[in-house]
């Protein structure tokens, strides 16, 4: 009895199944550049993640900033500056508060006014303080040193609210914003990226992209007045 021995070059070919069901952008790019997308992806996720949610909230404190009720606190205290301290500021019509005034309130009022602008007149040294979620100010007679401070905090809401759009938050947190913008906007073009690399798979990835591009822009165009 004899058996047929299926020699090698009688195997069926190597199934190419797995290619037909790729996308025509995997097909494409390599999987260096795949691996690519998806770590810059996770890593500009995690730097965005606090920041996205917060503006995400403030969004929405901003947009019914008219039905959130504001509880303003001010606060007013009053001072002599002394005569010594205030022969620094005689004379003066502009620039910043000289270093003993400026370390005097400092000391005495818990004021901050290092690279403040200021307002000169004849009589009195005014300078603004605003910050997030308040304003204040000071003034400084300079006939007999009397000093008035005030400060108004209108609470959390607007403290987030004034971060949200960058109010008086200084250089530190505005160069923040822009980091922040720029990983937000990797995050985005990467997770597009992704969509399209495993769009084959999920038929519902492109309507609901265009959903997003459709229904903002329908708004835009439609519903404002």
């Amino acid at each position: 009895m004899t058996t047929a021995v299926q020699t090698r070059s009688d195997l069926p070919p190597p199934s190419r199944s797995n290619d037909s069901h790729r996308s025509p952008l995997r097909r494409r790019v390599p999987a260096f550049w795949t691996r690519q997308f998806h770590a810059w992806h996770w890593m500009s996720s995690g730097i965005c993640l606090v920041g996205m949610v917060l503006f995400a909230l403030t969004g929405i404190t901003l947009n019914h900033a008219g039905d959130i009720e504001a509880d303003p606190v001010t606060i007013s205290r009053n001072a002599t500056m002394p005569a010594s301290v205030l022969e620094r500021l005689r004379g003066l019509n502009s620039g910043p508060v000289p270093g003993a005034p400026a370390a005097w309130l400092d000391d005495n009022l818990g004021i901050n006014v290092d690279r403040r602008a200021t307002e000169w007149t004849a009589d009195e040294l005014y300078v603004a303080l605003p910050r997030p979620g308040g304003d204040g100010w000071v003034s400084v007679d300079l006939r007999d040193g009397a000093v008035l401070y005030e400060d108004t905090g209108r609470g959390w809401i607007a403290y987030l609210n004034d971060l949200h759009k960058g109010r008086d938050t200084g250089a530190a947190w505005s160069w923040f914003i822009d980091i922040f913008a720029v990983a937000c906007v990797v995050f985005c073009l990467t997770g597009l990226l992704l969509l399209q690399l495993h769009a084959r798979k999920r038929r519902s990835t492109w309507p609901i992209v265009a959903a997003g591009v459709v229904i903002p822009t329908f708004l835009l165009i439609f519903a404002m007045h």
